[in-house]
């Protein structure tokens, strides 16, 4: 008997975790509520897309890994690339000192992103993309102890059919209804935690006639700190393109009307990005994008949850996205859910414990560094963390050793723990790193 896989969602988290369980089923089924075949632009679905989006390294890495040649790909189809211990870092109002580092920064639009991904997802054997259509309810066993499939119909309508699957994965991102509707069978709701943080991105595309004064960069990012709230990414893109977002948190949004937003990045502590704005030449009007809070969803604590259904993405845990996290975690709970489906059957506890090992990381380095802005108390190895990080940030300015170390951390190749063996951390504490070899 053949074996389907249900993903609901078809943006980042929703094609990898497709990619992964096609190794193990004779068919996956993508339902997506967006037309997206052939969509390299911003889609309802994504309203984040018009907006500067990080891959980690660690993301590269297993896009390369699902998909060979991928990064290759993408240069031809004009998306630039660079190591990313060679982009202009800022950190606490100072640059790191470029290093290479070995990982690379694939520099395209979200949109542009997707739409790689999507088509060699598409390209597998067994894939069924099933775009334009709306998924209305899950569909339980007459026990409500598992998981059957889902209700579906084309977006609009209620022509609705039952999808049956063997396993259902939610990748219906932040909004998703599968945690109500899986209260309404008569389970409990997963325990919230959050973390506010009122965060903004103010985002317009630019050209320019003469790029010299990006000097060879790829990307220019003053990253935002307590000190310097103000902060902002720009990256060259696809076919020839730039784009600028501006970051602000607490309620301080940066502007969309032209006077506003170029008064903005002018009153940043680092000059970089605002005089790369003078220089060029904006092609549309700024958009912007709020983001209230993060918010990560434990279910791994539920006493109890129906089989067959797992959760992957933003629909389980929503990063600030400052941190570039959101995509890259994505990828390495598919390449979980790919080894536990290798196993054979999936049990949804197993998952959700190894899901939240993978999680406890990324989670803590982001709203570490977001209480630092809310001023709260923080707990002793919070702060330890935070203070010990502004030194690795310091080191770095002038040690590309420390710099490369930062950054296989950051991109979560590396563990934190890698920042504190001895030779790191003897860089980082050193009097005078720059008299270090």
């Amino acid at each position: 008997m053949s074996r389907r896989a249900l993903v609901l969602g078809g943006s980042i988290a929703g094609l990898l975790t497709a990619r992964a369980l096609a190794d193990h089923f004779d068919e996956v089924v993508i339902v997506e509520r967006d037309d997206v075949v052939g969509v390299r632009g911003v889609r309802r679905g994504v309203p984040q897309g018009a907006h500067v989006h990080g891959l980690l390294a660690r993301g590269q890495q297993a896009l390369e890994e699902y998909f060979p040649g991928f990064t290759r790909e993408a240069r031809r189809a004009g998306v630039p690339t660079a190591d990313l211990g060679e982009l202009r870092w800022f950190f606490n109002g100072k640059r790191l000192a470029p290093a290479e580092t070995g990982l690379t920064c694939v520099s395209a639009d979200r949109p542009v992103l997707e739409h790689l991904v999507r088509e060699r997802v598409r390209a597998l054997p067994g894939v069924i993309l099933r775009e334009g259509q709306e998924v209305s309810s899950l569909v339980f066993d007459d026990t409500r102890r598992t998981v059957l499939g889902a209700m579906v119909a084309p977006r609009g309508t209620d022509r609705r059919e039952m999808v049956q699957a063997d396993v259902v994965v939610d990748a219906l991102g932040r909004g998703s209804p599968v945690a109500r509707w899986v209260h309404d069978a008569g389970y409990g709701r997963p325990e919230e935690e959050t973390v506010k943080i009122d965060l903004s991105y103010t985002s317009r595309h630019y050209e320019f006639d003469d790029e010299s004064v990006l000097r060879g960069d790829l990307s220019i990012n003053p990253v935002s700190c307590p000190q310097f709230p103000r902060g902002a990414f720009f990256s060259r893109v696809q076919d020839g393109g730039s784009l600028v977002s501006l970051t602000g948190v607490m309620g301080d949004h940066p502007a969309t009307d032209e006077e506003g937003f170029l008064a903005w990045a002018r009153s940043m502590e680092v000059p970089d990005v605002y005089e790369v704005m003078e220089a060029g030449r904006p092609v549309d009007d700024p958009v912007q994008f709020r983001f209230p809070k993060s918010v990560r969803r434990r279910f791994d604590r539920m006493s109890d949850f129906p089989a067959h259904l797992l959760i992957v993405g933003d629909a389980m845990c929503s990063f600030n996205p400052v941190y570039g996290q959101g995509m890259t975690v994505a990828a390495l709970e598919s390449e979980l859910i790919g080894e536990l489906a290798g196993k054979g059957e999936i049990e949804s506890g197993e998952y959700f414990a190894r899901a939240a090992q993978l999680l406890d990381g990324p989670w803590a380095a982001s709203t570490g560094g977001d209480h630092a802005f809310l001023g709260t108390e923080l707990p002793e190895e919070v702060r330890q963390a935070n203070a010990f990080i502004a030194q690795v940030h310091e080191a770095a300015t002038h040690d590309p050793v420390v710099t490369r170390a930062f950054m296989r951390v950051a991109g979560l190749v590396d563990p934190p723990e890698a920042l504190m063996s001895a030779e790191i951390s003897e860089r980082v504490l050193a009097p005078n790193p720059i008299g270090l070899p």
